[in-house]
């Protein structure tokens, strides 16, 4: 992944390209904050427009009080988990020949191994509530390589690694390991951590904050849930240390709204929102537009994989459909339901650690030789489609925003005109 990344990014001036569209907005709060001590963008026509981005794409981030005070429209999350990477860059620019100006060839470098360092986590977590689950080794690996290669994990990793995603990746699979655990072992620092993660999941994408409604199906039954929320409430002293440390988190973003606009409160989106009697479903999931299950096809076997866990749990099928009925609904009512541009549906890649341990555990529930075989030789060739879709749209063949049903099938499978 390095080796990829190495020659995607860091060779010539493909540096200059990591950071670009929202991810501009997410990146901004570094130099803001740790080379410029201002959080209402004065350096932003010196540096932005002028010095390192093409200003034939435009993209203002930036939104404006009525007194004239400019504000960040994004949230602080993904910054916070970019800082330390982003602060050895800073040191390594002051260091070296470089301008230590928050933007220069270390700065950005140091985003695209932060998004491969979430991108471990995210793997490292996931594996290890597979194996709280007890699957086995085999089929973790199996599932693994589905959720790095088969997805559009490995594009948002790998070549937009400025975005929100990959960082809520890591957070959601460090939250379900713990709540998994929690739910197991009722121990504090489970809960500890938990609460951290979810304090993060929510201030790099508040509506991330959904991954709590996939509780239950954790819990396994009723009386599990029942029994975990009981040992929250009968230790005070950890539910509250656990509640001030995710306040703490979130309160950072009150405090760079206050610095920036002189209020603790204020909705940064502008007219962009939710438009919740207006769904989408269909669209965000089998469009030729952004299609979920048409572009990376391994969500629909993993989505449907849940159904041979109905024997088993009944209970678990039927949460798992509920929480991924509920995010797709909210999801697909956003304004702009199929999220600019983006390869495949992007917003679900947060939620990849939750649908890929339903694929383990399904996988896991297959007792013949010859269907379990025949289903990883699917995963495999869903996992090519994957990579060659993915090649296809870093090099224009899937257009970023305006697929269309002949535009699709026009280029389908199609490389050569690339090579």
């Amino acid at each position: 992944m390095l080796m990829v990344t190495n020659n995607l990014n860091w060779t010539s001036d493909h540096w200059k390209g990591v950071i670009e569209s929202d991810a501009k907005g997410y990146f901004a709060y570094l130099p803001a904050t740790f080379v410029y001590g201002d959080l209402n963008y004065g350096f932003y026509d010196e540096l932005e427009i002028k010095k390192y981005y093409d200003p034939n794409f435009f993209f203002d981030y930036r939104f404006q009080t009525e007194d004239g005070r400019w504000y960040n429209k994004y949230f602080c999350g993904s910054a916070v988990a970019m800082s330390p990477f982003y602060l050895a860059g800073h040191l390594t620019a002051k260091s070296s020949s470089y301008d230590a100006d928050g933007y220069s060839f270390p700065y950005i470098i140091s985003i695209t191994l932060a998004a491969l360092f979430y991108l471990f986590i995210g793997l490292l977590y996931l594996r290890k509530t597979l194996l709280l689950y007890e699957v086995s080794e085999r089929t973790v690996s199996v599932v693994l390589l589905a959720a790095t290669f088969g997805t559009n994990l490995f594009y948002y990793a790998i070549v937009e690694p400025g975005l929100s995603h990959i960082y809520s990746f890591g957070f959601v699979a460090m939250f379900l390991y713990f709540a998994k655990k929690f739910l197991l072992y009722h121990d504090r620092k489970s809960l500890l951590i938990l609460s951290f993660a979810l304090a993060m999941i929510i201030l790099i994408r508040p509506v991330n904050g959904l991954i709590i409604f996939a509780l239950p199906f954790l819990a396994g039954s009723l009386s599990n849930l029942r029994e975990a929320l009981s040992g929250i409430f009968s230790d005070i002293k950890s539910l509250v240390f656990s509640i001030l440390i995710g306040g703490g988190i979130l309160f950072l973003q009150l405090i760079v709204y206050k610095i920036s606009t002189g209020h603790f409160f204020i909705y940064s989106y502008g007219t962009d929102r939710f438009y919740f009697l207006d769904p989408h479903i269909f669209d965000i999931l089998f469009s030729y537009r952004k299609g979920l299950f048409l572009y990376t096809p391994i969500y629909f076997i993993a989505v449907l994989s849940v159904f041979l866990l109905w024997r088993k749990s009944k209970f678990q099928v039927l949460t798992f459909l509920g929480f991924f009925l509920l995010i797709t609904y909210v999801l697909s009512c956003w304004w702009m339901w199929y999220y600019g541009g983006s390869f495949s549906s992007r917003v679900y890649v947060e939620y990849l650690p939750i649908i890929m341990l339903v694929l383990g555990l399904g996988l896991q529930q297959i007792r013949s030789q010859w269907v379990k075989i025949t289903a990883v030789s699917m995963i495999f060739l869903l996992v090519s489609l994957c990579q060659i879709q993915t090649y296809q749209y870093r090099y224009g063949q899937i257009h970023w925003s305006e697929m269309t049903k002949d535009r699709y099938w026009n280029v389908f499978l199609r490389i050569d005109r690339l090579l």
